[in-house]
């Protein structure tokens, strides 16, 4: 019972102990804000006191007061800096945007000067473009043709657009239309144009020699035999390279008839062509082909020599329609530049 009567004894100070101290730190904040308290409200009398004779005014202000209005000046000052911050940043990204603008509009403006040499280029293409057609008889099988794409010249004419539009938008969007009326008539010129490459391929348009070397020592027609003297009439063109070997080629699409040897032609070869036509190849070397073999267009046959009746090494070439001999020379110039090109 003793220890339990001490434990009590012990825990009834401890709690009063407590209580004081409480009491204590209570009381001592309270004075702290009562010290703090009476120093917000001291009062202080500022005085202005002009330098004549009029009245002096008195001010009364507490530390309150004057806490108060340093609070509100900081704010203003403090909002002062940062709108003004926020000024400056705005000022240098308009002057960045400005700058920006002012490049795009040179590009623009260039942009403007490309459109308007392009619109000149596509007039004068334009009026090319209209004289192939007519030339190659488009027109004249669709009328809808000389319509279809439309006049550049006056539907790329700049003052047509309107003032608050785009005007080389709406210029290149007039192109872009053009082109895509003009693809009718450019893809049937291009089937013209694949149809007569296959027909050159189809008649002798090209040069025998591979790779368009040599040149005509006898022209067709009337001439003086280098071995006899005389005037003749000369059958073919005679082509030479100044040296024996040099490959012969066919100068079109067709069927070998005749490998063989004569005493006047030497070795030969004779082609039969589609449309009638049939080419010989004389005073050859020695052959590349032989009878019934079907040969294309620059294909090597043979190769220049001089066999036969010769004075040295050329390749006889002749060109027949049936029975009829003409002039090579006449079909070569259809594609000279082509044949030797390759």
């Amino acid at each position: 019972m003793g220890s339990v009567h001490e434990y009590k004894r012990l825990e009834n100070k401890l709690v009063q102990r407590v209580k004081e101290f409480a009491v204590i730190a209570i009381n001592f904040i309270a004075d702290i804000f009562r010290a703090f308290g009476r120093l917000l409200t001291r009062r202080y009398t500022v005085v202005f006191v002009p330098h004549s004779e009029k009245k002096v005014y008195n001010f009364h202000v507490t530390v309150l007061s004057i806490c108060c209005f340093l609070l509100v000046g900081f704010g203003i000052l403090g909002a002062f800096l940062w709108y003004g911050a926020s000024y400056s940043s705005t000022m240098y990204n308009m002057a960045s945007k400005d700058s920006q603008l002012r490049a795009t509009q040179g590009s623009l403006d260039e942009i403007r000067d490309e459109a308007v040499s392009l619109i000149s280029e596509i007039n004068v293409f334009q009026h090319a473009f209209a004289e192939v057609l007519h030339t190659m008889g488009y027109n004249d099988r669709n009328n809808q043709t000389r319509n279809a794409p439309g006049d550049l010249s006056t539907s790329l004419s700049i003052g047509e657009a309107q003032e608050d539009s785009f005007r080389e938008v709406d210029n290149i969007k007039r192109i872009t239309a053009y082109f895509q009326q003009a693809r009718a008539p450019l893809e049937e010129l291009v089937d013209v144009l694949n149809s007569q490459s296959a027909l050159l391929t189809e008649i002798p348009s090209i040069w025998p020699v591979k790779g368009g070397i040599g040149h005509i020592t006898m022209f067709f027609g009337q001439n003086i035999n280098p071995i006899h003297g005389g005037y003749y009439i000369h059958r073919g063109i005679d082509i030479a390279t100044h040296r024996s070997g040099d490959p012969v080629v066919a100068s079109a699409d067709g069927q070998v008839v005749t490998v063989e040897y004569a005493y006047d032609f030497g070795n030969y070869v004779i082609i039969r062509h589609k449309h009638g036509y049939y080419t010989r190849y004389a005073h050859l070397q020695r052959y590349g082909v032989t009878v019934g073999q079907r040969v294309q267009q620059n294909e090597v046959i043979g190769w220049i020599g001089s066999t036969g009746i010769s004075t040295g090494p050329h390749l006889h070439y002749e060109v027949h329609i049936g029975s009829d001999v003409v002039d090579p020379y006449r079909y070569i110039t259809i594609r000279s530049s082509t044949a030797r090109g390759r």
